[in-house]
This record gives C-alpha cells, sequence and structure tokens, in this order.
C-alpha cells in the first residue's frame, strides 16, 4: 500500500497541474471541457494522432530511460539537449558521406552513429567527475550549450545545404539526406516509424543492464555506496563515467531518430537546441521522474507526455487560444511533477518511521 501511495503522488501532482490548466481557460474565457476533449483527441483520438503522439514520445523515452541509468549509479544527467545534438550531427554526417549505401546498412550504420555521438558527449561529464571531481550538473548543462554552438557553425557552415548558398537564404540545414537511411514507417498513411519500436527495445534493454547484468550491478552498488562498491573491488571512477555514457548514448539514439524519422530527412534548426530537440532532452527528464525513475515505467510516462504535447497543438487550434497557453500548461505540469519527488520522499520517510514505531511497540507489548 507504501508504494501504491507514493507511485500516485506524480499522477496527482499531474491532475492538480491540469486543474490549474482548466482555471487558466476559465481566466480567458475557453470552457475547459472542451479544452480537455481537444486535448484528448488531439493526442488519441484516431489512428493518426497515436501515430503522432507516439513518434512524439519517442525521443522522451530515450532519454528518460538513460536517465534512469545515470540515476542508479548516483549522478545526474542534465545534458540531454547536448547529446540528442551530438548523436542527430554524428549520425547525419556519416549519411552524407556514404549516402548510396542500401538501407539495410544505412539505417543501422546512422543509428549506431548516433549512439556513439551522445555517448561521447555523455562520457565527458562523466570521466570529469569520476577523474576531477567536477559536477555532473555543470558539466552536462555547460555542454548543451557547447554542442549548440557546434551544431549552429556545422548548420551554417561545412554542412550547410549548397542550395541554401546559392540562394543566399543561408537557412541553417543540411541537404536532403539520403532515403535509404530514412527509418521504415510501420503503418502507411500515418508518421509512425521505427523508431518507435527501437525506443521501445531501448527502454527493456535498459531495465535488462539494470538488473540483469553484471554492469548493472555494478552501476547500482556504486550508486547505493561509492565506499562500500569500491571496497568490493568495484572500479567506481569506470562505473560513473560508463553510466553517464549509456545515458548519453540513448538520447544520441534519439538525435538520430528524429533526423531520419523526420518527414524533412534532414537536420534543421532555428539556431536553439529546442528548434531541433524540441525540448525532449529536458522533457525526458520529467517523463523519467514521473516514471519514478524505472526504465519500464518511463515508457507509459513518455506516452503520457508525448500525448500532452501533441494534444495541446489540438487544443490551440480547436479553442484559438495563444500557443504560450500550451507552453505554459506543459511547464506547470513539469513544474508539480518534480516537486512531487519531494513529497513522495517525506511520505516514504514518514511511513517508514512509522512501520518502525510500531514494530517497537509490538516488541514493547509482547
Amino acid at each position: 500500500m507504501r508504494k501504491l501511495v507514493a507511485g500516485a503522488i506524480p499522477l496527482l501532482a499531474a491532475l492538480v497541474a491540469f486543474l490549474i490548466g482548466a482555471l487558466m481557460l476559465v481566466a480567458i474565457g475557453a470552457s475547459p471541457w472542451e479544452g480537455l476533449k481537444a486535448l484528448v483527441d488531439g493526442a488519441f483520438g484516431d489512428t493518426n494522432a497515436l501515430a503522432v503522439t507516439a513518434v512524439k514520445a519517442t525521443p522522451l523515452l530515450l532519454v528518460g530511460a538513460g536517465i534512469t541509468i545515470a540515476f542508479r549509479a548516483s549522478v545526474i544527467n542534465i545534458g540531454g539537449e547536448g547529446q540528442i545534438v551530438a548523436g542527430a550531427l554524428l549520425s547525419t554526417m556519416v549519411a552524407l558521406l556514404v549516402p548510396d549505401l542500401p538501407a539495410i546498412l544505412l539505417v543501422p550504420l546512422v543509428l549506431i552513429a548516433g549512439l556513439i555521438g551522445g555517448g561521447i558527449a555523455g562520457a565527458i561529464p562523466g570521466a570529469l567527475k569520476a577523474y576531477a571531481s567536477v559536477n555532473e550538473i555543470l558539466s552536462t548543462i555547460m555542454l548543451n550549450l557547447v554542442m549548440v554552438q557546434l551544431m549552429n557553425y556545422l548548420l551554417r557552415g561545412p554542412l550547410i545545404d549548397p542550395l541554401e548558398v546559392e540562394a543566399g537564404t543561408r537557412i541553417p540545414q543540411t541537404e536532403r539526406l539520403s532515403d535509404n537511411a530514412a527509418l521504415p514507417t510501420l503503418i502507411e498513411g500515418t508518421r509512425l516509424h521505427l523508431g518507435v519500436v527501437i525506443a521501445l527495445l531501448a527502454a527493456v534493454a535498459a531495465y535488462v543492464l539494470l538488473w540483469r547484468t553484471p554492469l548493472g550491478f555494478r552501476l547500482r552498488a556504486v550508486g547505493h555506496s561509492p565506499e562500500a562498491a569500491k571496497a568490493a573491488g568495484i572500479k567506481v571512477k569506470q562505473s560513473t563515467t560508463a553510466a553517464l555514457a549509456i545515458s548519453g548514448s540513448l538520447g544520441g539514439l534519439a538525435g538520430a531518430i528524429l533526423v531520419f524519422g523526420s518527414e524533412g530527412q534532414r537536420m534543421v534548426t532555428d539556431g536553439s537546441s529546442a528548434g531541433f530537440t524540441g525540448s525532449a532532452g529536458f522533457n525526458g527528464i520529467v517523463a523519467a521522474l514521473f516514471g519514478g525513475l524505472h526504465p519500464l515505467w518511463t515508457i507509459p510516462s513518455s506516452f503520457l507526455f508525448g500525448g500532452l504535447l501533441t494534444g495541446a497543438t489540438n487544443l490551440q487550434r480547436v479553442l484559438q487560444v495563444p500557443a504560450a497557453l500550451a507552453v505554459a500548461l506543459n511547464g506547470i505540469v513539469v513544474v508539480f511533477v518534480v516537486s512531487s519527488g519531494r513529497v513522495r520522499e517525506r511520505l516514504e520517510q514518514f511511513t517508514s518511521k512509522r512501520a518502525e514505531l510500531n514494530a517497537a511497540l509490538k516488541d514493547g507489548d509482547s
């Protein structure tokens, strides 16, 4: 019962956030019931809406699954944005270098490149923390900025579409990438592609890694107590670096999927990380928190937030509300869900102490 109540706290936090969103709709003269209907219909109303929701949830799920791996090793990965960009850039370069490879080779190759790119972006702050005691929150956030500037340089320079240079528009985007690298569509007439299945498998793989492999045991041991893990012969520094590298690699895979699962089949940005990632690097953190920092529970959590993003667009279109309202609603949900973690900790501490007190009273009676 204690675990059930603790697990329900993030859900209650989300419901309170939606209640506040309903009050915001009332304040601007819109019907909250119509808003709820538009939100649900936009996210889950038909096959196409479900497909779009699944596609939106894919990068959140990959980043979220990576966050759970880092968390179990007691490291905090805030670098999802930069890791997505790193994976996208490396996979794009591979597609540009060998565009004529058959799809059966090129698709796995760009996905592996995404894993490697994100893994490198994760390993850097991991090594800095392990070998130089640099706070990983600071280093991952700073690396986000570095990767954004690298993306802007490459997409405005070496990787820019030659047609943009000729036209003088210089939109920061690559040329259309090889169709051989495009992720196969699973249902014709929808945007549902292979990346959704890959993300689901990655979340399951994260669970298997953490609880069914020696590496996962070492990561969790380091997370519980680095001193005890070191005394048991576990290489703590290597494990810390590996945790952030694996976490980053899943973010990099999300970047590759964003490029090769898109309709434009190219990498494009507006100069900010969100212009390419859609803030998936940060929303993925919230999805992981909402899922209790467990890889499998992150799956429904990511689809819920993917539905929120998709439904908010429909809400804006149906009720003709400002786009800022949809952004604000997403932000309110994020704030309440993140804050619920502290409430859950306090509840667990309270129930644990109460159970100890009851046990002590029983012993006294006996």
